[in-house]
């Protein structure tokens, strides 16, 4: 058979993912928000997987964790549950989560924080709503509300995590901050306070006052929403 036959050929026989792939790239360049969240897994699983169709694999993913965030946050003990999933997949899939996670700090941390309330829960939901372990963070303000630092103090078991209320404010006095953000989140999903939260905040406001250290709130996060301590009333 002639070179140029051979060739030929073979394009034919390539399998017809290619074509696939190449059509959602396109239509991701065009309207990548019109994208189904399987579609957007496949062009990130793309990149881990080369020569395999994904769109099943995809699909499990999301069958499994429940949403593409969820997806992205899963920890990766259970994603190598899955078959098909390797390090090559978790890597890629922790590169988009830790981009996105920059990209809502940035717009938080560019910001006044009080005038931008919708970034800082678009931040805090996307950083810890779907964790399976409880995360006590906090951000510190300055003078004019903006970001000082943002830091997890803590990581605990499915329903608790251990806050020691000195040393919040002993790391608030170290960082010259004028106020508080507390953030944690609730695994569960349910984001109402317990009394344990509540006293605990209630704690950290009574020392912090007296140092002009202002508590603006305390928030809880879920994969269900979120809830204000200040809006519920209880700070």
């Amino acid at each position: 058979m002639p070179k140029s036959s051979a060739a030929s050929a073979d394009r034919h026989e390539e399998p017809h993912y290619h074509g696939h792939r190449d059509r959602l790239r396109a239509r991701f360049r065009s309207n990548a928000d019109g994208l189904p969240d399987y579609e957007l897994l496949e062009l990130i699983l793309f990149r881990a997987i080369p020569r395999r169709d994904v769109k099943p694999l995809a699909k499990q993913l999301l069958a499994r964790f429940g949403s593409f965030a969820e997806v992205l946050a899963a920890p990766p003990e259970r994603l190598m549950e899955i078959g098909g999933i390797k390090e090559a997949v978790i890597t890629e899939l922790k590169i988009v989560e830790a981009a996105g996670r920059r990209v809502l700090r940035g717009a938080v941390e560019k910001r006044m924080v009080l005038s931008s309330w919708s970034a800082v829960i678009d931040y805090v939901r996307s950083a810890m709503a779907f964790a399976d372990r409880e995360e006590f963070r906090i951000i510190f303000l300055d003078k004019k509300n903006g970001v000082l630092a943002d830091e997890v103090q803590g990581r605990g078991t499915i329903d608790h995590t251990p806050v020691y209320p000195r040393e919040v404010i002993k790391r608030a006095l170290e960082l010259s901050a004028s106020a508080l953000v507390l953030v944690h989140n609730h695994p569960s999903g349910d984001v109402s306070p317990s009394s344990a939260d509540v006293e605990m905040t209630r704690t950290i406001q009574d020392v912090a006052k007296p140092l002009g250290i202002v508590l603006h709130d305390h928030i809880i996060v879920s994969r269900e929403g979120h809830a204000s301590f200040r809006s519920l009333g209880l700070i």
